[in-house]
């Protein structure tokens, strides 16, 4: 087994098949000694990764005003309170949004409306937009978004998330496993002692376990 986290990136990535296609990179974590059916349990963090997420990050934002104009310049779609109402007339094209979408923003004013037009959609998928209050700066709550991943156990002991892209190198890709694993452990009721195992691998490669 590696001894450090750089190790065992190095390995993943070595021992990673050549393919035609820039892979992502990956880890899988595996919980232990928790009741993930009290959702108190649960694992559900946003954490931005210092060397950034290798790869297109979606994001939509609702928004009016100046506000909407000055998202234009960095969401990947803005839409007001008319296309928020569409989308409570729409499930199917709701339902294709949120597939599509990594992360909402919506101004803290529509957020009532959310919940009542798109609540049902968002909710169980886990993406509620993040609130943005009057103070916030749209573009650089939405520029911190793009290098966000969220941690989402639901209620299964192992789940993955994304920690870069295979050209970042080894460097980069640690940088960003621990600042995950750090926030993990704050997470969890006994830290390090709730993980049973992390394993980083490419899209296609093989896994190796990351010390913890």
């Amino acid at each position: 087994m590696a001894d450090t986290i750089q190790e065992a990136v190095t390995l993943a990535l070595d021992d990673a098949p050549e393919r035609n296609f820039r892979e992502t990179v990956d880890i899988a974590i595996n919980l232990r000694d928790l009741d993930l059916n009290d959702p108190s349990n649960r694992i559900d963090e946003s954490v931005v990764l210092p060397a950034g997420t290798g790869q297109e990050t979606q994001i939509v934002v609702f928004a009016e005003g100046e506000t909407a104009v000055r998202a234009e310049e960095v969401a990947d779609e803005v839409l007001d309170s008319d296309d928020l109402e569409d989308l409570g007339d729409d499930d199917d094209r709701a339902k294709d949004l949120a597939g599509e979408t990594d992360f909402f923003v919506a101004e803290a004013s529509l957020m009532q409306d959310i919940g009542r037009y798109l609540g049902t959609v968002l909710g169980p998928r886990g993406k509620m937009p993040t609130p943005l209050q009057p103070d916030d700066d749209v573009v650089d709550t939405v520029n911190r978004m793009k290098n966000t991943v969220q941690l989402r156990s639901r209620d299964r002991r192992t789940f993955h998330t994304r920690v870069g892209a295979e050209d970042m190198g080894p460097d980069a890709i640690s940088d960003n496993i621990d600042v995950i694993i750090r926030r993990l452990e704050a997470s969890l009721e006994k830290g390090p002692l709730n993980i049973d195992g992390i394993y980083v691998k490419t899209t296609m490669g093989p896994a190796k376990e990351v010390p913890v």
